[in-house]
């Protein structure tokens, strides 16, 4: 069947569905095969004016156009004689699926990339999440360096760099709260409860990051 231009073709796959009454199955079988020329003259009548405005790599539009045009029509309209219905599928000429094949190459590549970037990220954000969680705890797990060098030179790398900073501001945050207890003791306040507070909180601060021995 010609597409628009008459360059290309469209290939056209119908099925014929046959009914009768009063007739044996074998009567009507028999008729079918001897009217299957005429039907065929009667599908490619209907099809060569639609196929005719698709472009040729629009076969499954054409597709759609033809069988919603037959869709509820029957042939022979009137009479006893058996009578037909039909569906099609189409599909492009050859020449026109190669020049198709890049195309549909390069697509499914970018689709398979782009679902393999979703699931990268998922994983990322669960590993990221993950992390943050061992981070937020980190002190009070002995395991979490040796861990990290599990998930790769670059992460563990990064990962010590991250733990040397922390671990650097930590004899200057004890520095500010030993001032804070001195300052209030100069003071002579006595010990407040204000002042109590925060020598406990350095004593804590102090046990948690080993800088006097754990009582």
């Amino acid at each position: 069947m010609p597409a628009k231009g008459d360059a290309f073709d469209f290939r056209l796959y119908a099925v014929y569905v046959w009914t009768a009454h009063r007739m044996t199955f074998e009567d009507l079988r028999f008729r079918a095969e001897g009217y299957l020329t005429w039907a065929c003259g009667i599908l490619r009548e209907q099809a060569v004016d639609l196929a005719r405005r698709h472009e040729p790599h629009r076969s499954h539009e054409l597709e759609q156009a033809l069988n919603a045009h037959l869709s509820g029509q029957r042939w022979p309209r009137q009479g006893t004689a058996p009578s037909f219905t039909a569906q099609v599928r189409v599909s492009p000429d050859e020449r026109v699926r190669e020049r198709l094949r890049p195309y549909w190459e390069d697509r499914i590549k970018l689709e398979c990339d782009h679902e393999l970037q979703k699931v990268r990220a998922r994983q990322a954000d669960d590993l990221t999440r993950r992390w943050c969680a061992v981070l937020q705890n980190l002190d009070g797990d002995p395991v979490t360096m040796h861990a990290a060098r599990l998930t790769g030179e670059q992460f563990a790398e990064v990962f010590r760099r991250y733990v040397a900073e922390r671990r650097e501001t930590v004899p200057e945050l004890v520095e500010l709260l030993r001032e804070a207890v001195r300052g209030h003791n100069d003071l002579n306040m006595g010990p407040s409860e204000y002042t109590q507070a925060w020598d406990a909180a350095l004593r804590t601060y102090e046990r948690q990051h080993g800088l006097v021995e754990r009582g």
